[in-house]
């Protein structure tokens, strides 16, 4: 198996995964936690930073049409009006998984750069991983948020596609 379909699959896996969790996630704790780091916000920071990583670089980002910058970060003292709903963030979640592989298929995995300046030593292959990693912290951190209100989710190791 090569590295883009590698990449591929495990994008789409973890992307059902989140799906998963934010289609079972009870209406009170969607929107439950404190500010900023509500569960909802949680869910849509992990989703859009592995949309944007998907992309050669900031320049060519092309955001969900919802896309609310705000809502993104986890940190600091940004104010956001409202939450997205759970079928908003189904709908995003499902823009982004139909971009995934044509995304990855236009890349240059063997850049030496990953085109965001926050990473400087961070290769694009590199930055890939890196983002699977960063989504799947966040969806440990929201399945252990689910299990400490009676839900669980499914496991997905990998997912079946078409090269």
């Amino acid at each position: 198996m090569d590295v883009r379909t590698a990449l591929k699959k495990q994008h789409h896996a973890a992307l059902e995964m989140l799906k998963e969790i934010v289609e079972v996630c009870p209406d009170e704790v969607w929107i439950s936690g404190s500010h900023p780091r509500t569960f909802w916000r949680i869910a849509y920071h992990a989703a859009a930073y592995v949309h944007l990583y998907l992309f050669q670089n900031l320049e060519a980002f092309e955001p969900w049409s919802k896309h609310r910058l705000d809502c993104t970060y986890l940190e600091g003292d940004v104010e956001v009006s409202e939450a997205y709903s759970r079928s908003e963030m189904i709908e995003c979640l499902a823009w982004i998984e139909s971009e995934v592989d044509h995304r990855i298929d236009e890349l240059d995995l063997d850049a030496e750069h990953c085109g965001f300046t926050w990473y400087p030593t961070v290769s694009r292959v590199e930055l890939m991983v890196l983002s699977l990693r960063h989504l799947h912290g966040h969806i440990g951190q929201l399945s252990e948020i689910l299990i400490a209100n009676g839900v669980d989710t499914e496991w997905r190791g990998t997912t079946n596609i078409s090269n």
